[in-house]
């Protein structure tokens, strides 16, 4: 007995030396996770993010947003402001757990906050709400998340954001470090996820400004500079070639290009007229048949349509150009000079604009409403 007794006493002594004699850094390793395991901290290390462009109506300083988010997941809003105007948001939502940061441009999740939601303090006067005046112009991001011990439990929040934007942008761009908006390359690129889209040209900095004129992807148009208004970035720009339209367009459909090229207003030097006499397609009221790209409505996809022009007289640019639509119907173009001009206009048509742009190898690109056509300078001229 004695000996099953000190043999019992040897391993139990030999086990409690091996718990004293635990290397101490495993020991404050796994203090840590304790300690750390009651402390709540935002889940936005390790979130599914994704990120959403924030548009105000035209005319109004702000919006409301509503979203959800479970777990991990967090949302991170942008929105385009000038330095010195003043930003609020409330957010409302359904789980305690969930707060949103703010982040000056250039920064997110990750980087230091401009505020955090989860405290009062400077531009915070309460949980979840942030009302300050903005130090930087460009766009600011505002990420919505939960908290580690919430995502962990895969918890939902359901919620809503009150942003507006107020006060008036001055003069020239303030506190412009981010965003090149008082800066810039000196030429612009159109760049549409559409390729045979268009990127529409206003009169003012706003969705509610009259459109002016159209530009198609890959257009290269002078920058006149870029300023915050609804929630996103405007800038104002000019047609590379003298008589060119001059109005604002959606910054984020432009990309910085090297140089002028492309997508005017006017025609250039037309090219060489053709021979003093045009006969007749046989059988047709057209001096020249064949197909052009077309495009009939907005989500409509590119294909080809038949057309006839006739010329009124050789090289002087003026006649009319006649489309079919594959499906029926047809609209007619008339030229001056070889620049499109106007349209048959039916009651149907009423308030319908036309404009047209060209593109540096000699082709019209006509908008009439949502129809589109691309017609090559040697339909109208010949050759």
């Amino acid at each position: 007995m004695k000996v099953l007794k000190d043999a019992l006493g040897r391993k139990e002594e030999s086990m409690m030396n091996r718990i004293v004699t635990l290397p101490i850094g495993s020991l404050a390793l796994a203090l840590a996770l304790v300690v750390g395991a009651g402390s709540p901290t935002p889940a936005t290390a390790q979130s599914d993010m994704r990120t959403e462009e924030v548009r105000f109506a035209a005319g109004t300083t702000g919006t409301t947003l509503r979203g959800s988010i479970k777990g991990y997941e967090s949302v991170v809003y942008r929105i385009g402001a000038e330095a010195g105007q003043r930003m609020e948001i409330r957010m409302r939502t359904d789980n305690g757990a969930s707060y949103f940061n703010v982040y000056e441009p250039g920064r997110g999740p990750g980087d230091e906050a401009l505020a955090n939601a989860e405290q009062t303090g400077p531009m915070v006067p309460d949980l979840n709400v942030f009302d300050g005046v903005l130090p930087t112009s460009g766009v600011y991001s505002v990420s919505v998340y939960l908290y580690r011990n919430a995502a962990r439990r895969d918890e939902t929040a359901n919620y809503s954001l009150d942003i507006s934007i107020t006060g008036q942008t001055g003069e020239v761009v303030q506190g412009d470090f981010a965003d090149g908006l008082q800066g810039g390359p000196d030429f612009w690129e159109v760049r549409l996820g559409d390729p045979v889209g268009s990127l529409n040209v206003r009169n003012g900095p706003s969705t509610g400004a009259a459109t002016i004129g159209r530009f198609p992807n890959t257009a290269i148009l002078r920058n006149l500079g870029c300023r915050m208004n609804e929630g996103r970035r405007w800038c104002k720009i000019e047609a590379t070639a003298p008589g060119g339209i001059t109005g604002w367009v959606a910054g984020e459909f432009l990309a910085e290009s090297g140089g002028a090229g492309v997508a005017t207003q006017l025609p250039e030097t037309p090219p060489a007229p053709a021979a003093d006499t045009d006969a007749l397609v046989p059988g047709t009221p057209y001096h020249a048949t064949g197909t052009i790209a077309c495009v009939r409505g907005a989500d409509a996809a590119l294909q080809d349509c038949a057309f006839g022009v006739v010329r009124e007289s050789p090289g002087s640019g003026n006649g009319s150009v006649t489309v079919e639509w594959p499906e029926g119907g047809a609209r007619v173009i008339y030229f001056e000079a070889g620049t499109p001009v106007s349209f048959d206009q039916s009651q149907a048509d009423q308030g319908l604009e036309m404009t047209v742009t060209r593109t540096e190898n000699g082709i019209n690109i006509v908008f009439i409403g949502e129809e589109r056509f691309e017609i090559p300078d040697s339909v109208i001229w010949g050759g």
